[in-house]
């Protein structure tokens, strides 16, 4: 029983970690699988099988070397000089990714709580913080309340779409992308999101003990993002092409379902951003720390700090330049990854 709530608990923090705010709006959803039409179906299949088998094989490599953050993972698969290079601009773009998603949480307390912005920032900051202080279990524990909600409405939009008119879309639609573009993009999302996901995948898998364990975990994980990737298609198709010219497309679709689930929808985006940022920020604080001999509170508490002050002005200029780079050094890091043989 023990080990069965351990499982749920990898693989709810493996979804939670996935599953941001980019996908939860379902901008992601739509410009990686959705926009390919009726091919992209398949491509989820192949996303999943991806993060199901290379989810659980870097998890069971951090168990096998003791990985204490994601540096020490890099280093095995780049060499030490190449890997603390390649994980100091991890730390660059997670520090980006999480000033923006700090902004993002202050704009849905502003735009639809009524809240003013700077308030929804330090609401957020100050739960983060209450909850880096638990480590590992509190970012496990947070994710095993919100998975299980997401998973929930996944299926409420299921069951709506599944009445509509264009039901079948998804297995009709066509698109102008060739096949090249098509197929490229599966891996780009899935590398992306892998690369991202390291720092906090790694110290879950180097705490957990039982090999079966960290399977099933990584297992269930990769089959729930398939599974939300699918939902999330399945609505959008439906609704297509209108529903690319919002901005929030996801939240167009809660909308047609009543006030009722458009309100749950709102929480979840805000829960999503947050069990990102907690963990992201946690994956980072792991690294600095073998970095700076300071004690992990200092160090969450400088890292917050940055994020706000950059929160401030925005870096989406900054990260424009990044991410493509980002993108590149992902399917590097993935190839890596999936050649890596153990002796």
């Amino acid at each position: 029983m023990k080990n069965a709530v351990k499982v749920l608990q990898i693989a709810f923090t493996y979804i939670g970690t996935v599953v941001g705010a980019g996908f939860a709006t379902g901008r992601e959803i739509l410009q990686f699988f959705t926009q390919y039409g009726k091919w992209g179906a398949l491509t989820i299949l192949l996303a999943s099988a991806l993060f199901i088998w290379l989810g659980t094989k870097m998890m069971l490599l951090a168990r096998s070397i003791r990985a204490e953050s994601y540096e020490d993972l890099n280093r095995k698969l780049f060499g030490n000089r190449i890997g603390q290079i390649l994980s100091l601009f991890t730390l660059i773009v997670l520090i980006g990714v999480n000033s923006v998603m700090l902004a993002g949480a202050g704009s849905v307390f502003q735009e639809h709580f009524g809240i003013n912005y700077q308030i929804g920032l330090w609401i957020t900051l100050t739960l983060t913080y209450i909850l880096l202080g638990k480590g590992i279990d509190g970012v496990m524990k947070l994710n095993s309340l919100v998975v299980p909600m997401m998973i929930t409405l996944s299926l409420a939009i299921i069951f709506n779409t599944a009445g509509s008119p264009g039901a079948a879309r998804f297995l009709t639609l066509g698109t102008d992308h060739g096949l090249l573009a098509t197929w490229a993009s599966p891996l780009m999302y899935t590398a992306f999101n892998l690369s991202m996901a390291q720092a906090v995948l790694v110290p879950i898998g180097s705490r957990t003990e039982n090999r079966r364990v960290i399977i099933w975990g990584g297992l269930l994980g990769g089959t729930g993002v398939g599974f939300m990737l699918m939902a999330g298609h399945f609505a959008l198709s439906a609704n297509m092409p209108g529903i690319s010219q919002f901005e929030i497309p996801m939240g167009s679709i809660a909308q047609q379902m009543g006030t009722t689930i458009q309100l749950i929808y709102l929480v979840l985006i805000f829960m999503e951003i947050f069990s990102t940022f907690v963990a992201d920020v946690y994956g980072v604080t792991l690294q600095l720390k073998q970095r700076l001999q300071l004690s992990p509170r200092l160090i969450s508490a400088c890292i917050l700090l940055i994020c706000y002050l950059t929160s401030q002005f925005g870096f989406s200029t900054l990260l424009s330049i990044l991410y493509p780079a980002f993108g590149m050094f992902s399917l590097l890091w993935a190839v890596m990854l999936a050649l890596y043989r153990q002796r």
